[in-house]
């Protein structure tokens, strides 16, 4: 086998992986509980599946073609860079508006630092 062989079958590896890890995303929005634990799923998983298929498809092309594409590369930055911070966002917005925990959820730790920091604020924007 060539390098090129290799390269081009890494690369349907790395897209092959990607597509199963997107499965797994998928059953993990169906089957978790709440906003909270599908929110996860959805960024964590769904991110991995994207940048695997995007390296996927660049080392593939790199290999079969010996192109570099500039935009599958900006592609992955902007998933790794954009998709987390949207589901933390998304999660934080969630539990701004008081969406309830799952019935499973032992510990809500943020409650209480989250309440004492809104408490003080008031207290001080009062004072001026």
């Amino acid at each position: 086998m060539s390098v090129n062989e290799i390269g081009e079958f890494v690369g349907a590896l790395l897209i092959l992986l990607g597509g199963i890890a997107s499965v797994i995303s998928v059953f993990g929005l169906i089957r978790l509980p709440d906003v909270y634990t599908r929110s996860h799923a959805a960024t964590k998983s769904s991110t991995l599946a994207v940048l695997l298929t995007l390296s996927g498809t660049f080392l593939y092309f790199l290999f079969r073609e010996q192109f570099v594409s500039v935009r599958v590369l900006l592609g992955i930055v902007f998933v790794f860079l954009t998709a987390p911070v949207a589901g933390h966002l998304l999660v934080r917005a969630a539990y701004r508006s008081k969406v309830k925990l799952a019935d499973i959820s032992t510990e809500d730790e943020l409650h209480d630092v989250l309440y004492k920091i809104e408490s003080e604020n008031d207290g001080t924007s009062d004072k001026s």
